[in-house]
C-alpha cells in the first residue's frame, strides 16, 4: 500500500489527524477483506480536548475540499473512542487505553496496514502486513 495511492478524503483525513498532533496514525486497507468499508484511519489522541480537536479538523479539512461530511459520527462527546463514518473509510480517534483494549489493528490483521509518522510532510509511511515490515511504496501480500 501506498500513501499516494490513497483516495483523498483518506489522505486529508491523515494529514488533518497530524495537524492536530494525533500520534500512532495508521490505515487499514480493508478493501480486500470482505468489510463493509474499505480503510480505517486509526489515530490516538492523549486528551479528550485534544480528540475533539482531531475530529473537527478532520470534518472541517474534507468538508471544505471536498464537500464531504460524515454519514455517522459516534463518541464525540466520550473521552475515550471517537468514530467518523465517511462511507468509504471510517477514522477511528481513540484514547491510549481504549486503543490498546480495543486493538483495531490487530482485529483486521489480515488488512495491509500503512503506518503514518505522526508529523505533517512525514507520510512516506512504513507498510505492514501480518507484523512484518515493508519499505514504503511496496506492495503488500496478504
Amino acid at each position: 500500500m501506498n500513501y499516494n495511492a490513497l483516495p483523498e478524503g483518506v489522505r486529508l483525513a491523515v494529514e488533518a489527524a497530524q495537524n492536530k498532533k494525533a500520534a500512532g496514525i495508521s490505515v487499514l486497507d480493508l478493501s480486500g477483506v470482505g468489510a463493509f468499508t474499505s480503510y480505517f484511519v486509526v489515530c490516538t489522541g492523549f486528551s479528550s480536548p485534544q480528540m475533539q480537536a482531531i475530529c473537527t479538523e478532520i470534518e472541517e479539512q474534507l468538508h471544505k475540499k471536498l464537500g464531504r461530511v460524515p454519514e455517522h459520527r459516534e463518541g464525540r462527546a466520550s473521552s475515550e473512542w471517537a468514530l467518523l463514518d465517511f462511507g468509504s473509510f471510517i477514522v477511528h480517534v481513540f484514547s491510549e487505553q481504549a486503543r490498546h483494549f480495543y486493538d483495531l489493528e490487530r482485529l483486521w490483521r489480515s488488512a495491509p496496514k500503512l503506518v503514518i509518522a505522526d508529523e505533517p510532510g512525514g507520510v512516506s509511511g512504513r507498510n505492514v502486513a501480518m507484523g512484518g515490515a515493508h519499505p514504503p511504496g511496496e506492495a503488500v501480500s496478504k
